[in-house]
């Protein structure tokens, strides 16, 4: 098409018209000269239902509430800082799941042939979310040292799992709002569902955090986890609308959907 039309054309998506960018000078001044003009996002089916209708800032609609939450993401989360803290914690937990790969391998070796039969894609499930719910949510589910019940931990994952899966679903009514309501293939019934269930995971671990805050007077700064950091930021301060636990959970799963996103696409390649 942009054969055709060349390289700055627009195409209908359903009743909603997308602009189409196939020039790298084009995409350049798209996010230099004018990104304020583009910088907005439509509302999705996603951003209302799985994203806290918009709470997420990565759904959420350009303004102060996106700048302010983004802002406090990239210090806390994405800094060089923060990275330079988790590096010795990201070793440790690469080096431990090695190990426990050694052990499986050596307990369940074939004799004559000197191979074990493991799932690895489980095993990379495991790594991911033992390196990224640490440093978000201060637990790790997976391990020979874990102290969380397995019920728990699968309950987590697979709502983090249908979360990322949600996210990228194309649902009728994102493209003809009129035909919504028959919510065609199930996937706002399932965004629904998902989303009450990781509101209850989150208000579950907002909940014993305050406990444990309330327990403790000091908390170090150097080995606080992203939710210690919002609590500690905005606890029981509303930004834009939003009351402060909304705005927690939906920092906590942008963040979490952004890291496990990069780590499984890094294990794939």
């Amino acid at each position: 098409m942009a054969d055709k039309y060349g390289p700055l054309f627009t195409i209908k998506l359903g009743s909603k018209r997308a602009l189409v960018v196939s020039n790298w000078e084009m995409a350049k001044e798209c996010f230099t000269k004018i990104d304020l003009a583009i910088s907005n996002r439509p509302k999705l089916e996603a951003t209302q239902h799985l994203g806290y209708n918009g709470a997420m800032f990565v759904l959420a609609p350009y303004g102060s509430y996106w700048r302010q939450v983004r802002k406090i993401a990239i210090s806390e989360i994405f800094s060089h800082r923060r990275v330079e803290q988790q590096q010795h914690f990201h070793i440790s937990k690469v080096q431990g799941w090695i190990k426990e790969l050694f052990d499986v391998w050596y307990s369940k070796k074939n004799e004559s042939s000197n191979y074990a039969l493991v799932e690895l894609k489980q095993w990379f499930t495991q790594l991911s979310f033992n390196i990224v719910l640490p440093m978000l949510v201060g637990k790790q589910y997976f391990g020979a040292t874990n102290l969380t019940n397995e019920e728990e931990a699968q309950r987590c994952v697979k709502a983090l799992e249908e979360l990322m899966r949600l996210l990228g679903e194309f649902t009728i009514g994102d493209a003809i709002p009129f035909l919504k309501w028959f919510d065609f293939g199930g996937h706002v019934k399932a965004m629904k569902a998902t989303s009450k269930e990781l509101d209850k995971i989150l208000g579950e671990l907002l909940e014993e955090r305050r406990h444990k805050r309330s327990l403790s007077e000091k908390i170090n700064l150097d080995h606080q986890d992203f939710m210690d950091a919002l609590l500690s930021l905005h606890d029981e301060t509303p930004i834009e609308g939003y009351d402060s636990d909304t705005t927690i959970k939906g920092a906590i799963l942008v963040c979490a959907y952004l890291l496990l996103v990069t780590l499984f696409f890094n294990h794939s390649q």
